[in-house]
């Protein structure tokens, strides 16, 4: 596939991580070993398995590290649910995330169904 940089899924998903890291910086420090910590990794790992699927060389390793990295998504949707109903972020905040990871999780349905054919 290529470099994987060059990915508008990466390219997505690596920011969403970014913004994720801002964005629970603010936590309550009970929070640190808990659901911030929770929501770095899964976001993380959005963009690091699309680099690892990318890098083994083959459609079908890529596919299978998308579904990962899919499965890590719907992870950090439920996260974002419940920072919401928590009131860890304000209204402006939960929906700039909210459409990120859905633009994020849309992205990658689309690229698994194309390296399917």
């Amino acid at each position: 596939m290529g470099d994987f940089k060059r990915l508008a899924v990466w390219q997505k998903s690596y920011q969403l991580t970014l913004n994720i890291y801002r964005s629970t910086s603010a936590f309550p420090r009970e929070e640190s070993l808990g659901i911030t910590n929770q929501m770095r990794r899964a976001a993380a790992s959005i963009p690091a398995n699309i680099a690892e699927g990318s890098g083994r060389g083959s459609d079908a390793e890529l596919r299978r590290f998308c579904h990962i990295a899919l499965g890590s998504a719907n992870e950090l949707e439920v996260f974002i649910l419940l920072c919401r109903d928590l009131q860890y972020f304000d209204i402006q905040q939960n929906n700039k995330l909210n459409e990120n990871i859905m633009e994020v999780q849309r992205m990658l349905g689309s690229l698994i169904q194309r390296l399917k054919t």
